[in-house]
């Protein structure tokens, strides 16, 4: 892992060795997700020395995959997770399930099941709640562990409005019933109330701080409302981005800390965080190669492998990604469309976007995909999914291999 001090704040395409690029395309195929291990590791220890009083929980839903899951656990990191299969997923990764957090949104019987029967043999296991119902499952369940509370505190911050979580009421208790749930908790569970949750949204830079800030200064109010010296943390959640956009400035981490410091005020708790996409975000990229070149009226378009099967988030919330020709970047640019081979006009990475003039086989990178990028990709039009190749230590080696369309077909009857 390089030295923090020679660890750039965040990793834009160009900085990505082209020639390892074009060399792993030609290996291993494309589309191709690659994620650098390296990165996530400095990336984790950068957000966790900034907030060296803090607890860092990495959350697991930008990327679970196994290789980037041990990446996080190697450098000390402990893991939030949303949902049970992420559960196992980090406990096969190496996980100590007594280190875990689930925050639990609308959960299955299925996930309420694994979790009972998890905390059984693992007291250290925390159980995030936000609907009184879940509480009450759990009771008729038998679980009697850890319990936090995740609250709504009304104010959403974040990239889109579909991931503006702090002011939807899919996610946490009514702010002013939290006191009421706080002491049934205390009740039912024979005062293991350890924690206060929320999280206000995602992707918030320099720019959402002061939005982001007020939800916090929300959650320390109540947190001290409820008895914040009975509490073991107050978890002001993750949502910490990076810019996608060249010109975009990274997260100042300095600033953050003291922001989020200050809005949270004192406490006896300690302070838990969950950032995500921040640690995974600009350790990935996806390589993709050029099919189709197609002179519009008004474009020039550019066919390539990878689709919204491969990444949904510009189809999904019109997100930009970095876009880089590996192949030439030296030659002169043009403007082009870029999408893939999906029957939908939605299945486009990029309009009129300036790129160094693609060539039929050339390879082109798309940047900043590792959160949310191969945990979002799917099987439209029987596409398989791409295999992914995890760099560490100076090696490559295969984390995930490509799907066949066997593998696309397995469960039908």
């Amino acid at each position: 892992m390089t030295d923090l001090a020679d660890s750039p704040a965040v990793r834009r395409l160009s900085d990505w060795n082209r020639s390892r690029l074009e060399s792993l395309a030609d290996d291993h195929e494309t589309p191709l997700y690659v994620m650098d291990l390296d990165r996530v590791k400095e990336n984790y220890a950068r957000f966790s020395a900034a907030f060296p009083d803090a607890h860092v929980m990495y959350a697991a839903k930008a990327h679970t995959g196994k290789a980037v899951l041990e990446a996080v656990l190697e450098v000390g990191g402990t893991i939030e997770c949303a949902a049970w299969g992420e559960l196992q997923r980090a406990i096969d990764a190496g996980a100590d399930p007594n280190e875990l957090q689930y925050t639990a949104v609308n959960p299955p019987d299925r996930d309420l099941d694994y979790a009972a029967e998890l905390g059984a043999d693992n007291p250290g296991l925390t159980v995030t709640i936000g609907a009184t119902d879940t509480l009450e499952r759990l009771e008729e369940r038998g679980y009697d562990g850890r319990i936090a509370i995740r609250i709504n505190p009304g104010i959403g911050t974040g990239h889109h409005e579909k991931v503006a979580t702090g002011a939807d009421a899919k996610f946490g208790i009514p702010y002013e019933r939290v006191p009421e749930v706080a002491d049934r908790v205390r009740e039912a569970f024979d005062g293991d109330l350890v924690g206060i949750h929320a999280h206000a949204g995602s992707g918030v830079l320099t720019d959402d701080l002061e939005d982001h800030c007020r939800a916090i200064e929300r959650v320390g109010e109540m947190a001290r409302r409820v008895g914040d010296e009975d509490l073991e943390f107050v978890d002001v959640g993750g949502g910490y981005g990076v810019p996608y956009r060249e010109d975009e400035e990274p997260l100042d981490l300095e600033r953050t800390a003291e922001m989020v410091r200050d809005a949270v005020g004192d406490l006896e708790a300690q302070l838990k965080l969950e950032p995500g996409r921040y640690i995974v975000a600009d350790a990935g990229l996806i390589l993709t190669e050029v099919n189709t070149i197609k002179e519009a009226p008004d474009t020039t378009v550019v066919g390539v492998d990878a689709s919204l099967s491969t990444l949904i988030r510009p189809a999904m919330f019109g997100s930009y990604h970095p876009m880089l020709n590996v192949s030439a970047p030296d030659r002169e640019t043009l403007e082009a469309t870029v999408g893939g081979p999906v029957c939908t006009s939605a299945d486009v990475f990029a309009h009129d976007r300036p790129i160094a003039r693609p060539e039929r086989g050339d390879v082109l990178a798309i940047g900043n995909a590792g959160s949310y990028g191969y945990e979002l990709a799917n099987q439209f039009h029987s596409q398989p999914r791409p295999a992914e190749i995890a760099l560490e230590d100076g090696e490559a080696r295969v984390a995930r291999r490509r799907e066949t369309l066997a593998d696309v077909t397995r469960l039908e009857q």
